[in-house]
């Protein structure tokens, strides 16, 4: 294994990014959700961040089929964890902005489960 750490091969962690129908709706979702600016958009991909920072990417996939979790269908792959210092408050501000609350909640005292515009389940929790 290969111990060069020049700046040629270094590797930077630049962002995560999901599928879906609409990179906008999402990133104007969790761009508001995490308080973060659009950086980067076009009609088929959207990245939200803050300069220097690792972001969330968006991009369009025309069959995009959202994730059925719980069931293992069709998997949620992924998803994010955020951390907040009030549920209930933390929970109520994503609802209102687009989120739905997942029937499956395995611990609603340590974390939430919600799913975005876009189908994909994450979670706000007081543990980070």
């Amino acid at each position: 294994m290969s111990t060069d750490t020049s700046s040629a091969s270094a590797f930077r962690f630049v962002a995560v990014t999901f599928d879906c129908a609409d990179p906008a709706e999402l990133a104007g979702f969790y761009g508001e959700l995490l308080e973060l600016p659009v950086l980067f958009s076009t009609d088929d991909f959207a990245l939200i961040g803050r300069k220097d920072s690792p972001g969330l990417g968006f991009t369009r996939i025309a069959d995009h089929r959202p994730p059925t979790w719980p069931d293992p269908a069709h998997g949620k792959q992924a998803h994010l964890e955020l951390g907040v210092d009030d549920l209930d408050l933390a929970e109520k501000r994503a609802l209102a902005l687009g989120a739905v609350r997942s029937d499956s909640q395995p611990d609603p005292d340590r974390w939430r489960v919600l799913v975005d515009p876009a189908g994909h389940p994450f979670c706000v929790t007081t543990l980070a």
